[in-house]
């Protein structure tokens, strides 16, 4: 059972030596990598994803539950603990939804027993995530790229119950971004979200600093920044509701921003 991650430090662009020595990421913790564009963030969770042993170019190694990682989590897709979620999606198969996850459940579960309630919980999952629903008769490559990554986050979180799930940039899907971190808590997983979102980034546990290819600090939540978080996402709901307006034809008024700005 895989308890906690731990990343080594490594070295970043020209070679800096990484300050952040070591980051242990554990079972429940939700957390956020920020930093400016070409900062290094896609690289770490590729590190990760790859269970670096000091060959990569950062030359990080990451270690689960302090130890090297198994040769079967490579080796293996049924056994690999990682899933990672990127911004790009054209790799998907021309399959409907509904053979794409039942693939998936008999991959991890090697039956079909219990598959079906699975592709449900999956599909529910993603409708909470997503405006517009996604049916299980669809093609995949039907699907907008806001209802591809909500129901790849879904598929990763309830059938493929992987304990680390990596997601790079979510924000620009246009998932619902609370309501994917309020239904992710609800599993005793690892989620690192690479983002640029301050909603994400205030709401989670902590977040990791990178700057030139280097991981610089590590900063936990304060009090002030969860109060911060809550009137965040009051304007980011407010913006939402004004985008989902203007998708749908209606019209805006100046009373919807009274009182924000």
């Amino acid at each position: 059972m895989i308890e906690s991650i731990t990343i080594l430090s490594g070295r970043g662009k020209q070679g800096i030596s990484e300050t952040v020595r070591r980051i242990d990421f554990k079972m429940g913790d939700v957390v956020s990598i920020v930093g400016p564009t070409g900062s290094g963030k896609t690289t770490l969770i590729n590190d990760i994803e790859l269970f670096a042993d000091g060959t990569t170019p950062t030359g990080r190694t990451v270690l689960i539950n302090g130890m090297q990682p198994s040769s079967e989590y490579r080796d293996n897709p049924a056994c690999n603990p990682i899933a990672l979620i990127t911004q790009h999606t054209t790799f998907l198969s021309d399959l409907p939804v509904h053979e794409f996850l039942k693939a998936h459940a008999r991959i991890r579960s090697n039956s079909d027993r219990g598959s079906q309630e699975l592709i449900q919980q999956t599909l529910d999952f993603a409708n909470q995530l997503t405006g517009e629903p996604i049916v299980l008769t669809s093609q995949m490559t039907e699907l907008s790229g806001g209802q591809t990554r909500a129901l790849l986050i879904a598929d990763a979180t309830i059938i493929c119950n992987t304990p680390i799930v990596l997601l790079d940039e979510v924000e620009n899907a246009g998932i619902h971004r609370t309501r994917a971190l309020e239904l992710l808590r609800q599993y005793k997983k690892i989620f690192v979200f690479v983002t640029h979102d301050p909603r994400i980034a205030l709401l989670s546990d902590y977040r990791i600093i990178m700057r030139q290819g280097c991981i610089t600090d590590v900063l936990y939540a304060s009090e002030e920044e969860r109060e911060c978080a809550v009137r965040v996402s009051h304007l980011d709901d407010l913006l939402t509701k004004m985008r989902d307006k203007l998708r749908y034809g209606e019209r805006l008024t100046i009373e919807e921003l009274e009182g924000v700005l």
